[in-house]
């Protein structure tokens, strides 16, 4: 009999109280490896706060976070980034002033064994760089190699850091709003790159974005917030007829935000 394999991510009665609080409540959240999921609510659900949670920035007041079966809960962002899970977040959270191939370079150098030095950077040459080049192949930026990364558009922010995280070899993605800011004409090869990013790695993604129709056509689950907790978890379609969706989210979206 062949051993089960275990969820990428699992996430059972997670909850945060600040000052008397409550920020999320009893959260519970299964993830198949390989999915892609995304996440909607209106303004104050919990999204972004979840999001902080699972990458370790925030500490839960109660539950369990698994990832791959081991239990994450407690550990720190480095040890989180090592087993595997990569972010971005709603800002860019790139070195402006570094080049465009040095940003991702360096997220290579990392996956190679090394460390963020920049003392000993290393080569065109070497294979860290080599691999910095392919990622940034598949989001369509070896034209803008030497372009400090402060200096290129949001959308081509977005792509590169894309492929920050096809260097860092993440596991688990969490995608905070990856539409946010960009140009409309820029969209669709955006969500090509997150199809990219989850078919050509394997990787399991999870996303927060605002562009509800965009997020339709894009994931396989949706996991709907509302008041720190999650009122569904179903498929696109039957997310968008379940009447307590409709009436805690959707019949409000306008001016929603993260």
């Amino acid at each position: 009999m062949s051993t089960p394999v275990p969820s990428a991510l699992t996430i059972s009665g997670l909850g945060l109280q600040i000052g008397g609080a409550t920020i999320l409540k009893d959260v519970d959240l299964d993830i198949a490896p390989g999915a892609i999921v995304g996440v909607i609510g209106p303004n104050g659900a919990g999204k972004t706060t979840l999001f902080n949670v699972i990458s370790g920035i925030a500490r839960p007041t109660s539950g369990r976070i698994l990832m791959n079966g081991d239990d994450i809960t407690r550990t720190s962002v480095p040890q989180r980034s090592r087993a595997g899970l990569g972010r971005t977040f709603q800002t860019s959270s790139l070195f402006p002033r570094l080049s465009v191939l040095e940003n991702v370079r360096l997220a290579a150098q990392v996956s190679h064994g090394g460390n963020y030095s920049l003392l000993r950077f290393p080569q065109r040459s070497d294979a860290a760089t080599r691999h910095a080049l392919v990622q940034l192949a598949k989001v369509g930026l070896t034209h803008k190699l030497d372009t400090a990364a402060g200096d290129i558009s949001h959308g081509d922010k977005r792509k590169l850091e894309i492929a920050v995280l096809l260097a860092t070899q993440s596991r688990i993605v969490l995608l905070d709003e990856p539409m946010a800011g960009v140009a409309s004409g820029d969209v669709a090869g955006l969500v090509d790159n997150i199809r990219d990013l989850q078919r050509d790695t394997g990787c399991t993604v999870l996303m927060v974005e605002h562009h509800i129709d965009v997020l339709m056509g894009l994931v396989e689950k949706v996991a709907v917030m509302y008041a720190g907790s999650i009122i569904a978890f179903d498929t696109p379609a039957r997310i968008m007829e379940n009447p307590l969706v409709q009436s805690a989210y959707l019949g409000r979206t306008e001016g929603a935000a993260a």
